[in-house]
């Protein structure tokens, strides 16, 4: 496994399609110096494309570009037992079939490796940012449950914190109904993380439905969380006022760990309250916690 390599290689590797005569990157140079046409019909999908939607409108305005400019970035395949598969260009590989191109010009790579290959389709899409934020935790999963990648080998990889990964990866906790709103856009993975902070999922479906409703901003759906929480600890106890000292070391707490985080202190000394939702959630705060 060499996240290392594919941490320098894909930088140069992946391309918008509008970039024009870039020099082969020195991934690509460990296996081909050069780019091969291929028959489409013989390129089929990477079954662990992390992209599950494609945008109908999009992909017609991409073929209508190619159509008028032509393919500026050759997509990136792999030589399998039935052909080739891809690796990177889905989008540009559908588009020419739409436009019934018979050929696309590829760079071939030599490689086996399913990580490998599930990580530059990953980054390839992030850099294109097309992913939604559910495609993009489903594929950190991938990485990490299947191919036993570690939150920080991800990270490397794709050129983000861990705490991103961690924090992206708690996502799929949400109840269906909302992650489907998250994939269709309806709210983002700010209204999503604040939505987190509430426990049972009933009470994370009547926040979302609030914020739909409402049309409510990142900041006042996290405003609303916090209003409920607090309402709700007022019940079971009077607050004590925090010193001024002790806020900001407990929100820098709760940017680091992704999670609620309480200071309890008092004259000889106090304690930390971390909040965890889950056993996954539990681990994923250990691993932070013990890097």
């Amino acid at each position: 496994m060499s996240v290392k390599r594919l941490g320098k290689g894909l930088e140069a590797l992946i391309r918008s399609d509008e970039d024009k005569e870039k020099t082969i990157p020195s991934l690509l140079k460990t296996e081909t110096e050069s780019i091969s046409k291929i028959k489409l019909e013989y390129i089929h999908p990477n079954p662990n494309q992390p992209r599950k939607l494609f945008d109908v409108a999009a992909l017609n305005e991409l073929a209508s570009s190619i159509s008028e400019k032509g393919l500026i970035s050759p997509i990136t395949v792999r030589k399998a037992k039935n052909g080739y598969e891809l690796i990177a260009g889905e989008r540009r590989w559908r588009a020419l079939k739409h436009l019934k191109k018979r050929t696309v010009p590829a760079y071939v790579l030599n490689t086996k490796n399913r990580s490998d290959i599930m990580e530059m389709a990953l980054v390839e899409n992030i850099q294109r940012e097309d992913l939604n934020a559910i495609e993009e935790s489903e594929a950190y999963a991938v990485l990490n449950k299947k191919h036993g990648l570690s939150h920080e080998a991800i990270a490397k990889a794709v050129g983000k914190k861990r705490v991103t990964i961690s924090n992206s990866l708690r996502l799929l906790k949400l109840p269906l109904e909302i992650k489907k709103s998250l994939t269709e856009r309806k709210i983002s993975a700010g209204h999503a993380r604040a939505i987190l902070q509430t426990k049972p999922p009933l009470t994370m479906i009547k926040v979302w439905e609030t914020i739909i409703e409402k049309n409510l901003s990142v900041r006042d759906a996290e405003i609303m969380v916090k209003s409920k929480d607090s309402n709700q600890s007022k019940k079971k106890m009077i607050l004590k006022k925090k010193d001024p000292q002790v806020v900001p070391i407990e929100n820098k707490l709760i940017e680091i760990l992704g999670t609620k985080v309480k200071l309890r202190y008092s004259k000889t000394g106090g304690k930390i309250e971390i909040s965890y939702f889950s056993i996954d959630d539990l681990d994923r705060i250990i691993d932070i916690i013990s890097s």
